[in-house]
């Protein structure tokens, strides 16, 4: 009985320190090492010591393979390198086991599948960011910023944050452009300047906000229903020249940052207070433009919150199943919403006001996975934020979107 007791709490505590250690590691976009500032191999790093771990992908070096949609530009198949001309955007979907990215001169989303023994990566049919004339994306359109977030989407933001794009990671994937971030009244660091907020990363925390870590250290908090941004504060304690390019959360709820500008190594701070200290001293350190893990920031006050009995974002069992409304904002006057892998029966559409005030409904029997129902507004209402629910055949509501209406 006591050996058993011995061996099940040995195998308690050994799950532990395997989550603890993966909590204290990333994968990071890093410089190549005859082109530092070529941001296009994968590896995973210890976030305390600085050392690469695993190099999973040495670009023009790994073999790999590809598959998935064709990406052209100006009529020439850009397929032939995955990074293409750099990477400064990652999330990783730790659910699927799967890093995905952008590359910045034109924005198709892309994964690797972190499952397979050799590099495979996926190109997926879907640009988040349609390029001007000449194929490539001008500097403010850039993804430079991506996460994971606690309720299973990924949200991406391009250099002057006029874009928050959501994409789900399901089998049939789906980007949907959320529109522009909102500073927030009062705030004194504006989310869209280029000389304080363009470029660094994103992290996401167990209650369902998103973070920004801007290249020049100022940090803001983003409410993804309402695009609103908040200035937080400026980091302190970085050295001269460190451009906070990477971001992610460690095993103890700090935030690490790396700079894509030298070779540094890792600083950690918290959110109270913004003092970033260095994490190492060793040599043979990487340069990431961009880096991701699966640990949310605020983790530890979510599990105390549902200890206490109170629901918390991450406690929603997180499928591919999920209800999209698009396009979101609405500009026009209709809008549309999937459904993927749901129960074939009736529902009921609602678009409600805030208060939960019925506008109108509409009444679709599912029969498809993925089918598309297009909900027509005879009469729009005011421009502003809506609810757009949808009610089971048992009247339970199993979705609530938020919306605005331009």
């Amino acid at each position: 009985m006591n050996f058993k007791f011995l061996l099940s709490s040995a195998i308690i505590v050994s799950s532990l320190t395997a989550a603890a250690q993966d909590a204290n590691r990333a994968y990071v976009i890093a410089g190549k090492a005859n082109n530092k500032f070529f941001w296009s191999d994968i590896k995973e790093v210890d976030l305390t010591t600085g050392k690469t771990v695993k190099s999973l992908f040495e670009n023009g070096v790994t073999p790999f393979t590809a598959s998935g949609a064709e990406f052209k530009m100006n009529g020439v198949v850009a397929n032939a390198d995955p990074m293409g001309y750099g990477v400064a955007a990652c999330a990783l979907d730790s659910r699927n086991n799967r890093l995905y990215f952008t590359p910045m001169h034109f924005a198709q989303l892309r994964y690797i599948d972190l499952k397979s023994k050799s590099p495979k990566f996926v190109y997926l049919d879907l640009t988040m960011i349609a390029p001007k004339a000449g194929g490539f994306l001008t500097e403010e359109s850039h993804i430079t910023r991506m996460v994971i977030g606690a309720d299973g989407y990924g949200y991406a933001v391009t250099n002057d944050a006029n874009h928050l794009i959501r994409f789900s990671t399901g089998s049939k994937p789906e980007v949907t452009d959320l529109g522009n971030l909102v500073d927030a009244d009062g705030s004194k660091v504006s989310v869209h300047n280029k000389c304080t907020s363009w470029g660094g990363d994103m992290i996401a925390d167990a209650f369902g906000k998103l973070y920004i870590i801007s290249a020049n250290h100022n940090v803001f908090s983003i409410d993804a229903d309402s695009r609103i941004t908040t200035h937080i504060g400026t980091i302190t304690g970085l050295p001269a020249g460190f451009t906070t390019n990477g971001a992610v959360v460690n095993a103890d709820g700090k935030i690490v940052v790396g700079t894509a500008n030298s070779f540094e190594g890792f600083y950690s701070f918290g959110l109270n207070d913004l003092k970033a200290v260095k994490n190492n001293t060793a040599t043979d350190l990487v340069n990431p433009s961009d880096m991701a893990n699966g640990t949310l920031l605020l983790q530890k006050e979510a599990d105390m919150a549902r200890a206490q009995g109170r629901p918390v974002l991450t406690d929603r069992k997180i499928t591919a199943s999920d209800i999209s409304v698009f396009p979101n904002p609405v500009s026009g006057s209709q809008f549309r919403v999937t459904f993927s892998k749901n129960k074939p029966g009736i529902y009921t559409i609602l678009l409600t006001d805030l208060a939960g005030k019925a506008l109108l409904n509409k009444v679709v029997n599912i029969q498809a996975d993925g089918q598309v129902e297009t909900v027509n507004m005879k009469m729009k209402p005011a421009g502003g934020m809506y609810f757009v629910k949808v009610i089971n055949s048992d009247k339970v509501n199993i979705s609530s979107t938020k919306i605005v209406i331009d």
